[in-house]
């Protein structure tokens, strides 16, 4: 999709799209990590897919961000979800919408090297915090 149709989007339609590109990637890195059992597959993946994580994350990769990438970030972060956070503080869990929303985007316009930049990096962020 061209970037004009994708930011038609609300930003929470973005972050949605993001959630389960990103979950995705998770699940694949975990796996190929030689995790096999489920209750230890889910464990692993949680520091990474928690809104505390991803929050963390995004912080980090601001500076490394281009403006369309910014801009993506803070209209997921200032979006007004529907539900809360069920274990993180708001805070995070607004960072986290901007991160979700970013990747829903990268996914969307296609940017898929860049979208696997981004992930990539911030699984070392988080592996590193």
């Amino acid at each position: 999709m061209k970037k004009e149709e994708v930011l038609q989007y609300s930003s929470l339609v973005l972050a949605y799209m993001g959630d389960a590109v990103y979950e995705k990637s998770i699940r694949e890195y975990v796996v190929k990590q030689g995790v096999s059992k489920n209750g230890a597959l889910h464990k692993k993946s949680i520091k990474y897919v928690s809104a505390n994580g991803q929050s963390y994350a995004v912080k980090r990769l601001e500076e490394k961000l281009t403006e369309d990438e910014l801009d993506v970030v803070r209209r997921g972060r200032n979006a007004n979800p529907h539900s809360s956070a069920k274990n993180a503080d708001i805070v995070d869990y607004k960072y986290a919408t901007g991160f979700e929303a970013l990747i829903g985007y990268l996914y969307l316009t296609e940017q898929f090297e860049r979208m696997d930049e981004i992930i990539a990096e911030t699984i070392e962020i988080i592996n590193n915090k």
